[in-house]
């Protein structure tokens, strides 16, 4: 049995769980949620929990267990409380603006390079720290969108510029030797 699949979903107040059949719909006070799930997976709602079981040991169903509980949970988790993903933005010159909903982002481009927020996602910038804050309701959407963020201008080896996630440790090398060195 999947240690992760076998654990319940505790459904928070102020967050409505409807499941029929492989559909689950979640809404909360940050929005709703809605998916399709295998028909090899059984999801019950029992005492304010959503209960995953699978109803044999075949490996395709044993590999969707685990993997259909914590998609779940990140659809409660986002309906109650939301996620977010930091990026900084780093190199002389480089920073990151709001222009209305949108985000502009000026990394050594001739052009400023602009991003609309897909629906469900905003983002916020904090000038003094360089920082981008991708929020949203839907976990694979705020980590896909930051990923589309990150690929404008991807940090680079030499220098460390460029735009990366909080806490993303960067690889550099070191560049071309001395000129005297033989």
């Amino acid at each position: 049995m999947s240690r992760i699949g076998r654990l319940p979903v505790a459904v928070p107040s102020g967050v409505q769980v409807n499941v029929q059949g492989s559909d689950v719909h979640v809404k909360g006070p940050k929005g709703e949620l809605k998916r399709t799930f295998s028909n090899l997976i059984g999801i019950s709602l029992e005492d304010g929990q959503v209960v995953i079981t699978r109803k044999s040991d075949n490996p395709s169903e044993r590999a969707l267990h685990g993997t259909t509980r914590a998609v779940i949970a990140n659809m409660v988790r986002g309906v109650s409380s939301g996620f977010e993903v930091l990026l900084q933005v780093d190199g002389v010159g480089y920073r990151a603006e709001m222009q209305g909903k949108d985000l502009a982002l000026f990394v050594g481009y001739s052009h400023p390079i602009k991003v609309e927020p897909p629906a469900g996602i905003s983002f916020e910038v904090d000038q003094k720290t360089r920082q981008i804050k991708v929020l949203g309701y839907d976990r694979e959407a705020v980590g896909q969108t930051a990923a589309e963020i990150r690929r404008v201008r991807p940090p680079e080896p030499y220098h460390g510029k460029g735009i990366r996630y909080v806490g993303e440790k960067i690889r550099r090398k070191a560049g071309k030797a001395g000129k005297g060195a033989k």
